[in-house]
């Protein structure tokens, strides 16, 4: 199990004070690493959920769309913890039109969080691993990055160009011991979703084409975190690891 201890290694993970955030930030201190919590809004529960098991969380308020800040904001954790060893992006956005509708202010919101500010957080940070010689960058696609979706285009394109660029950044930080790479959830039950799992036919659509029978939880992507996160992968670079319980495969 020492290929998947994370002891003495420090997350940031965004978004993470609920949802699918929350699950894999648990997953990642379960192993043993400390938290980072960036999110608009601190959740004190979910630090204390996390602090239960025995490491080191703090959650710091922070509005992702402000990336002229990011050196600033990796800077102050840097010096204050000596290190960053993991960074997880998984704080993102979702609106819904039809395309021959979709607002330019919504697009621009949601390209700005789920693309922009996944590349400039990759960047702020990557200078701190590269610099290290050492690091674990984890950025979320979706199974959107490889369907198109119905009236979410934006979506869907921030997590196609997510997917694209983990791939950029792996082939010039893999020579120097940083590892990039994605996580592609499939149908969970969050809150972004609601409106679907309230749609008692499209839910059951769903539910009946998931070859696993159920949608996922926050829980069930903290196993693809961990091993993403930990020296059992240090030779994966680049690669989108699909949690969609076989949607994908079907």
């Amino acid at each position: 199990m020492k290929l998947f201890d994370l002891t003495g290694k420090l997350a940031i993970v965004t978004g993470a004070s609920q949802g699918l955030g929350k699950g894999i930030a648990t997953g990642l201190a379960t192993a043993g690493a400390d938290i980072i919590i960036i999110d608009r809004k601190k959740n004190e529960d979910t630090v204390k959920d996390i602090q239960e098991l025995g490491v080191k969380c703090e959650a710091i308020e922070f509005d992702l769309g402000m990336i002229e800040k990011y050196d600033e904001l990796v800077k102050n954790i840097h010096r204050k913890y000596g290190h960053i060893d993991i960074l997880v992006n998984n704080a993102g956005v979702q609106k819904r039109h039809p395309a021959v509708e979709f607002p330019q202010e919504d697009w621009d919101f949601v390209i700005r969080i789920n693309m922009n500010a996944v590349f400039f957080l990759c960047q702020s940070v990557g200078k701190v691993m590269l610099q290290q010689g050492s690091g674990k960058v984890i950025n979320m696609a979706s199974l959107l990055s490889f369907q198109g979706g119905y009236t979410i285009p934006a979506y869907t394109a921030s997590k196609s160009a997510v997917m694209g660029f983990t791939k950029a950044l792996a082939n010039e930080w893999a020579v120097q011991g940083v590892n990039v790479n994605c996580i592609a959830p499939g149908y969970m039950e969050t809150a972004m979703n609601t409106a679907i799992i309230d749609d008692e036919s499209r839910n059951r659509q769903i539910s009946e084409r998931i070859p696993a029978g159920r949608w996922g939880t926050p829980e069930d992507l903290a196993g693809a975190a961990v091993f993403l996160a930990s020296s059992a992968s240090d030779y994966v670079n680049g690669h989108t690891l699909v949690v969609d319980g076989g949607w994908l495969g079907r």
